[in-house]
């Protein structure tokens, strides 16, 4: 090497380099709140399909035990909310099949839950749903069925519809809703961001 040649090294420039970070800021900024939407969706559609989960565990315990079990709340530590079959008749107990929903998740049952296109998606259903804050329960055939003293009536023609809200963390909602139909079928339900209501 001539001692007037200088040596180049391959590299970066520091121009290219901040053109380069300038980009993926730019990206990220513009994919965020579509992420925040979708990982709020898909804990809102797992949320939904473990209680309906627990919903068919009840259906098939009241079948098998021929004899009538409801799913209830129940307060949890660190506010959650959670969800079990009551299958000793009292308040939680340990080997209750339960489901935690957290904290973020607010259950409405039947009408009146605000959610999205709510009458429409109701009178689409084909049945009448159970009025009030009663416990979805299943008789011993499996069907739904309203609790009254130590008997449990089936109500031909009626069903339980639970709705099920998440917020996101931008302070927007998603919905989603399980249905117990009149024969007893378990369902899930989710609303898109026009307000559409889809069978999953």
């Amino acid at each position: 090497m001539d001692p007037g040649e200088t040596s180049h090294k391959r590299g970066f420039s520091l121009l290219e380099l901040i053109i380069a970070v300038t980009i993926i800021m730019i990206l990220a900024a513009v994919t965020a709140p579509k992420m925040v939407s979708v990982i709020s969706d898909i804990k809102l559609r797992y949320s939904a399909t473990d209680l309906a989960g627990l919903l068919q565990t009840c259906r098939m315990q009241a079948v098998r035990k021929n004899t009538f079990y409801g799913v209830q709340p129940t307060p949890l530590p660190q506010g959650n909310t959670g969800y079990f079959v009551n299958l000793n008749g009292a308040a939680y107990a340990a080997g209750d099949p339960l489901v935690v929903l957290g904290m973020a998740t607010v259950i409405s049952q039947g009408a009146g839950s605000g959610a999205p296109n709510e009458a429409a998606f109701l009178a689409g259903l084909g049945f009448i749903t159970v009025a009030g804050a009663v416990v979805p329960s299943f008789n011993a055939r499996g069907l739904p069925c309203v609790p009254l003293a130590n008997t449990c009536p089936q109500i031909p023609g009626q069903g339980f519809v639970l709705f099920l809200q998440r917020t996101t963390p931008l302070g927007g909602a998603r919905w989603a809703a399980v249905v117990v139909n009149a024969s007893g079928r378990v369902q899930v339900w989710s609303c898109d961001t026009q307000g559409n209501w889809l069978q999953r």
